[in-house]
Parts: structure tokens; sequence; C-alpha cells
């Protein structure tokens, strides 16, 4: 999760589902929003996803003996091994380029050796910054030594530019060579702007080192709140320390210095500079916003270990459809099953970030989906193809890689279904779509869903931008449908909110940290309704008529339409 340079390309497609049973689909142009029609054997092929196939999984892929699966490790290779002969059990055939079963990925890896202090001055006066406790950083930049010289320190807001939004944050300001100091999200008080509380991607923070990069910033500062990140400063402690992993560099613009800083440091450093934090972000709350120089400098110059040559790959496996013309098309299922390695001790002393959750249990999820395609009597129409990418906690990576060097053209992948973190609460009443709203395919998930009982609602975070921080996102971007789905809050045999105590308990304890392993608390039910939904829906996508698409006007509704013509639909 770590690259804040990938920039907005165009998105991964999905094509949209309809009906099984010919005289059932919907005709081509109707707008009738696609319906859940299964052939038969279905029911009785889902029950090959069972408990007993996920936890297996799960026990192997975080046991501390793969330390924790960080990319370009034996623990990696292992991992990758271990999926294809699983697939290849199964009946699978290789998915990648020439027969083989992986996409390898190129990736470079930087260490940066951050000083302890970081210093700001104001003439004669200085202040200092502590690395870990204070501020974190890294290189933005693939070099062996970073230097920034006397930098003027800006306030810029948001640090977005949306012109249909008409905000501009930056004014035409000339930023060459400044640090820009900039708040975390999107705007979110009024609905009518940036999707009120729903953060966009002008939220995260790829896109605010990507727009720091465009203006010539020598650096940029994101200022933390838990609330805002949606994870607490000790994430970002963990994720952006050691070594961290890019592709190889193209001709983007890119920010040397990145940073964050805690809430409570940059009102420190604002308040150096002779002004006050809660006025700025006021300040900030208005499309007549101008930035703010806060009359401070700073300098700073660190080392970088770059390590080039370094490989992980994409695990991709094919179960080619049975129609002779639908199956070109692919329903593509993505789960990362990267996770972090090992890295710095939690206050046991472990080091290894198993990933239990985040994302064996994703992994799992997708392969206990491709035993039960497997169980089928008869293939679907279209070819379904299982990708478990790499290098997801880096950036995205592995999707980023595979949007731009697809195995199947773009406009004949007829939808993404992915995976990340699975259900380890039981079962619950409701199905959280995150972007709820974007394409067709939650047509498909609600009549899944009604299968067992279950409602399909709003994520219960929209404030967080889920949407754009997994795999799926890659997809969107080159037009492919992508639904992203995870049970709701509602959990059965508890109140309404023991569901959000448990999400919240295990971001705040978890995530990110040497505890991602597997309890004995651990409940397996829910995460097997929630595969058996990815199963239905990718295979009532496999045997439509149609392929589904992004509902009208959504973001990535042009791009889709591009890339079908592109393939001759």
């Amino acid at each position: 999760m770590r690259n804040p340079f990938i920039p907005v390309l165009s998105l991964i497609c999905l094509l949209s589902l309809s009906a099984c049973a010919p005289e059932s689909v919907q005709p081509p142009g109707s707008g009738a929003a696609p319906q859940l029609m299964l052939p038969d054997g279905a029911e009785a092929a889902a029950e090959a996803i069972d408990g007993e196939t996920l936890s297996a999984i799960v026990d192997y892929l975080a046991d501390d003996k793969l330390a924790g699966r960080g990319p370009s490790t034996e623990g990696d290779l292992a991992t990758r091994q271990y999926i294809v002969d699983y697939l290849k059990e199964l009946g699978f055939e290789p998915g990648g380029e020439d027969g083989s079963w992986e996409q390898p990925i190129g990736i470079v890896g930087l260490t940066s050796e951050m000083p302890e202090t970081w210093t700001f001055r104001k003439g004669d006066e200085s202040m200092g910054f502590a690395w870990w406790d204070e501020y974190i950083g890294a290189s933005g930049v693939q070099e062996e030594s970073v230097r920034v010289e006397d930098a003027e320190v800006v306030f810029v807001g948001y640090g977005i530019q949306a012109p249909e939004e008409d905000w501009d944050d930056y004014k035409g300001t000339d930023l060459q060579g400044k640090i820009l100091l900039m708040l975390n999200n999107d705007p979110d008080w009024d609905p009518d702007l940036f999707a009120g509380t729903r953060r966009l991607y002008y939220g995260r923070w790829t896109y605010k080192y990507d727009s720091a990069a465009r203006q010539g910033a020598a650096g940029a500062i994101i200022i933390h709140t838990t609330p805002s990140a949606g994870y607490p400063f000790q994430v970002v402690q963990t994720s952006w320390t050691g070594q961290q992993f890019e592709l190889p560099a193209g001709d983007e613009p890119r920010v040397p210095l990145a940073a964050w800083m805690t809430e409570d440091a940059a009102a420190k450093l604002v308040s150096f500079g002779g002004h006050d934090l809660a006025e700025l972000t006021e300040s900030a709350r208005s499309r007549d916003f101008q930035p703010v120089v806060l009359g401070v400098s700073t300098s700073m110059e660190f080392q970088v270990q770059v390590s080039r040559g370094s490989e992980t790959a994409n695990v991709a496996a094919l179960l080619p459809g049975r129609d002779p013309v639908l199956r070109d098309q692919v329903v593509i299922y993505t789960a990362h099953h990267d996770h972090l390695g090992t890295g710095e001790p939690d206050d046991s002393g472990d080091v290894i970030y198993n990933g239990a959750r985040d994302n064996a249990s994703g992994v799992a999820s997708i392969l206990a989906v491709g035993k039960a395609f497997a169980a089928l009597p008869q293939r679907p129409r279209r070819s379904i193809l299982l990708l478990s990418v790499g290098a997801e906690e880096q950036g995205l990576l592995g999707s980023l890689y595979y949007s731009r060097h697809p195995t199947v053209h773009p406009g004949n992948i007829a939808a993404n279904i992915n995976i990340d973190s699975a259900n380890i609460f039981g079962r619950s009443r409701d199905v959280a779509v995150i972007g709820r709203g974007k394409s067709e395919l939650e047509d498909l998930l609600e009549g899944a869903a009604a299968m067992q009982d279950r409602v399909v609602v709003d994520e219960p975070f929209p404030d967080k931008g889920y949407y754009y921080r997994s795999d799926q996102f890659n997809f969107a971007k080159i037009g492919v449908p992508a639904l992203y789905f995870k049970a709701g809050t509602d959990f059965r045999g508890h109140d309404a909110e023991w569901g959000v105590q448990m999400e919240d308990d295990w971001r705040g304890t978890r995530y990110h940290q040497p505890s991602d392993q597997v309890y004995d608390a651990w409940d397996y039910e829910g995460m097997v309704e929630d595969a058996r939904l990815a199963f239905y829906v990718g295979l009532s996508v496999a045997e439509a008529d149609e392929l589904p698409g992004w509902k009208p006007g959504d973001e990535f509704e042009a791009i889709r339409k591009e890339a079908l013509a592109d393939a001759g639909h």
C-alpha cells in the first residue's frame, strides 16, 4: 500500500452479466437491470466452498514459515507455487502469456535512510520533529540520494484540482521546489460536493503525492488523523518503513520526498510559522482558498538503497469457457497474495506480519471459488481467470501491472470480482457493496444475496475510500466493471453495534500489524457465504448473453465504452 505515484490510469474492464437461460436473457440495449440466472448444478457446486477448505488455505498462507509473504522473498515464491499447484489440481490451465502460470513483474526496492530529526527553520530559530513518533517519510524517486535545500513550506489545503467540482487548491501559485503541507481526505461536509462523505480518489494519498509532483514540488507532507485516514498513525509507521517496492519509473512526474506527519506535529509546525492549524483547516473548506506560505523552510538530505532487478509475479489460472464464441471473454477474480513480510517488532518482539486476514483470506476465497467452478457439471460459456496478484501492499502494483499489460483485451474482460480481507466474524444478514451504485454487477449480487436471505446495503464506512484502495480499482481504471463487496455490520446472533465494533477493533489492533494472525475466534461461516456470492455473480456473468456495464454516468463508463468499441463489441 505504499507507492504514492500510481497515475490515474484507465480502469479494469468488467463485463456485465445477465441471465443464464436464453429465454430469460434481457435483450441487448433493453436498459433492463440484469438478473441473476444460474445454470443447473450451481448450488451443488457452491457447496465445494466450505470452511474446511478455506481454513486449510489460510493456515498455510499465514504460517510463520512464509515470513509474511513479502514481495520477492522465498515466502512470496512459495506462496505462488502453492497457488499454482492448487489450481493445477483442480484442472485449471496456465493463464499467463506463452503458456505460463505467472506474469512476472520487475520491481525496484527502495530503502530510505531518513534523518532521526527533521529540522525546520524560521530566521535564526529552528524546530525539529522526530522520525517515527512525529513524521514518517520516504523517497518518491528511484535515486540513491535525495536532497531538499532551503525549501519553503506552503499549506495547500487538500491539494486537489478538480475542474468538474470547480475546485483548485493551487490557484496558479508557483510551487516549484516547495514543500506542500496538505490535509488528508477530500471536502466532505457538503453532499453536493465531492460526493459528500463518500471519499473519492481525490482523497487518497496516492492522488495527493501525484498532485504535488505535477506542481513540481520538492516534497509533500500529508497531515494524518485517524478519522481522515481510516487507520491510526501506527499503520503509517509499519507500512512505510523498511524496504518499499515500486514498478520501474516511467515518465510521470514524481515528488522527491513523500511524508506523513501527525496532527499534533503539524499543528506545532504551523504554529512555528505564526499560524493556527484549525484556522487554516477552516479556510481550506472553501473554493476561494489560496495557498498559505507558512514562513518556515527546511533542508534535508538522505540516502536511498536502490535495489533493481527484483521480481515478483501475478499468478494466472484459466478455466476455458465452453462457448466457442464467448470463451475469449473472461470473468476475472482477483485477490492479492502478498503482505508486508517482516518489519518493526511489536511489543512481544514479533517481526512477522503474517497477513492472515489481509489477505490470506482473500486468496483462500478465490481458490475455493475455483474449486466450485471445477465442480460444475459443465464449464460456463465464458472463461474464468483466477488472478492472484502480487505487491498490493506496495501500491496495488500487481494489478496495476496487469492493467498495463493485460493478457486479455480490456474490452473482453467481462467483469472483475475482487476479494480483500474476507469476513472472519461469522454470518451476516447484510452485504455491503464498496462504492455502491457503480455497476450492474450489484444487481446480480442482490439476487445472489437473496438466496442466502441477505440484503445488499451501502458500505458502512464510505469516508474511507475503500473502492480506490484495493485491486478492483486498477480494473475499473481500464473500464472493466469491478465489484468489491464485504459482509455488512448486521451479524446474526449479535446486536446492531457488534459488527462495527469488531471491524474497528481489527483495524485498530490487527491491520498491518504482526497480530494479523489466525485466531480460534475466527468464524468461517460468513467467509463461506461471501465466497459463494462471488461464485454466483461470476457464474451468472459467464453464462449471460450480454456483458454487464457501469451504471449510467459512472466515472468509468466512458472508458468502458471505448474499450468495448476497440474490442469490436
